[in-house]
């Protein structure tokens, strides 16, 4: 277990590498120079001026020297200034990602609540009522576009129900645990539904294999209770490919977050990550994907570690 952790952490290192120098080169990719936008219509027509900026902001050179300057900061945790705000991206980060990592978690915990049990429920009553209610639910939540469910719960039901508005500022969890809850909890369930319809139709199909072994018809035979039988026997065993589905939707919550975070006026990266974009802001773009690949092979990891537990058969050499 041992040897094969340690080859894991260091294959991370290459993908990396890999991935950041690929952002790094796309975000410089894209049409217009971002000094124009910072020195202004008087400042772009003097090359003192964009020289003095590119020289600040460690944008002189090439496109090779800039990365290596720029690797060489996120080894001692420097993600550098944004070049719109002056700040430090590692401070921005730092205040944002535990609000979209605390929006992801519920999300997940909700995708689980909704699609286990349902996806379970349908898999042992196939081709009944049940089934088709859980598989026609499950194709409303993937049909159905997140932010058109956040726009339309904000406009119906605050206006005929006098909830499901967000507050005008956002309330820290520190400052108002059961305020923050109230203000996470409807963004957590509308992206977490979304999540809940793959892993629901995906528990449904493991569970309906599971059930077709040969060890679920001994256990079937000897009169073991459907209780038992669904529990201590197949569950675990069908959960394993779930298990995958879910670890690889841990960056796709950080993407999602984007337009939940935006039409819920939540101060997480995925909000970060969009005024970001809209204004070229190289250090924050950079820093964020590197945040999201290293949520990724973490995540990917965490993944195969928990195969072990689930299923002790399992072992790693």
């Amino acid at each position: 277990m041992q040897r094969y952790l340690l080859r894991r952490l260091l294959l991370m290192v290459p993908t990396l590498l890999g991935v950041s120098f690929v952002v790094f080169v796309i975000v410089r990719a894209v049409p217009g120079d971002i000094v124009d936008l910072i020195s202004g219509d008087y400042g772009a027509s003097d090359p003192a001026v964009k020289e003095a900026i590119r020289k600040e902001f460690g944008l002189e050179g090439n496109i090779v020297s800039q990365y290596v300057r720029w690797l060489g900061d996120i080894v001692q945790f420097d993600m550098g200034e944004s070049l719109i705000s002056g700040r430090t991206v590692t401070s921005e980060l730092s205040n944002r990602m535990p609000v979209t990592f605390q929006l992801g978690f519920m999300a997940i915990i909700f995708s689980l609540i909704i699609a286990v049990p349902i996806g379970i429920i349908s898999a042992i009553r196939q081709d009944t009522w049940a089934d088709y209610a859980g598989r026609s639910f499950a194709i409303g939540l993937l049909a159905a576009p997140g932010f058109w469910i956040a726009i339309l719960l904000i406009s119906m039901a605050g206006r005929y129900f006098k909830w499901g508005v967000p507050p005008a500022t956002y309330i820290e969890f520190t400052d108002n645990p059961i305020g923050n809850i109230k203000l996470m909890l409807m963004p957590s369930i509308i992206l977490g539904g979304g999540l809940s319809g793959s892993v629901m139709r995906f528990t449904r199909s493991t569970m309906l294999e599971t059930l077709r072994q040969d060890y679920i018809r001994t256990a079937w035979s000897k009169g073991l209770q459907e209780r038992v039988i669904i529990v201590r026997h197949a569950m675990r065993n069908a959960l394993i490919p779930v298990v995958t589905v879910v670890g690889l939707q841990l960056p796709v919550l950080v993407g999602g977050t984007v337009i939940i975070e935006s039409v819920y006026s939540i101060p997480g990266m995925g909000r970060y990550y969009i005024s970001a974009i809209d204004s070229k802001d190289y250090p924050v773009i950079q820093g964020i994907n590197i945040i999201v690949a290293i949520v990724v092979v973490f995540a990917n990891l965490g993944v195969d570690m928990l195969y072990s537990v689930i299923d002790p058969r399992i072992r790693y050499s």
